[in-house]
């Protein structure tokens, strides 16, 4: 699945005066990848899950990347319509212009009709720096946290900050995209 140009992500970034350190490495799919580069990139690392409610709508979690969440408790949360689930591959590029494995919010720079609400984990909202794909899963784009709230709220999207409930039982959480 081809990855959509975006309206130039590092040119909107300069523009809000927002300042980032893009790393360049091989494609990292998951967070296990992603975790061998720990240590050459300082920051919050993050996950992303791209889910869809029963009545269609589509959220972005952004979280630091160990942080458990249950996605049973994340639901009533979030207003959501019936159980969250995972959103497929052909929604996530029509709306946020990427593949599996690329999952970012910077991916919301794609999405001008607001079909997307962003969730951030708010560990992470006060963590000093983020690192996230440039819309591309062979780069870490760190960028301080509260430029990304900068840079969401630039796009139409102003995020919902909240602690995101974790799971209770424990057991292997489902894979998540970056």
């Amino acid at each position: 699945m081809a990855e959509r140009a975006p309206p130039n992500l590092f040119t909107v970034l300069a523009g809000l005066g927002i300042e980032t350190v893009t790393t360049e490495h091989e494609a990292l799919h998951t967070v296990e990848e992603s975790q061998r580069l720990r240590g050459s990139i300082p920051g919050a690392h993050t996950k992303n899950l791209f889910l869809k409610d029963k009545a269609g709508r589509l959220f972005l979690v952004v979280a630091e990347e160990s942080t458990p969440i249950d996605l049973k408790r994340l639901g009533p949360m979030l207003g959501a319509k019936g159980r969250l689930s995972f959103a497929g591959a052909d929604l996530m590029a029509e709306t946020l212009g990427v593949a599996p494995g690329a999952v970012t919010p910077f991916g919301l720079i794609n999405d001008p009709d607001r079909r997307v609400t962003p969730v951030l984990d708010a560990r992470l909202a006060a963590a000093d720096a983020v690192n996230c794909h440039p819309l591309r899963n062979t780069a870490t784009t760190t960028i301080a946290a509260s430029d990304l709230m900068t840079f969401l709220e630039a796009t139409g999207h102003a995020p919902l900050v909240l602690d995101l409930p974790a799971r209770e039982a424990a057991g292997a959480e489902p894979a998540a995209d970056l």
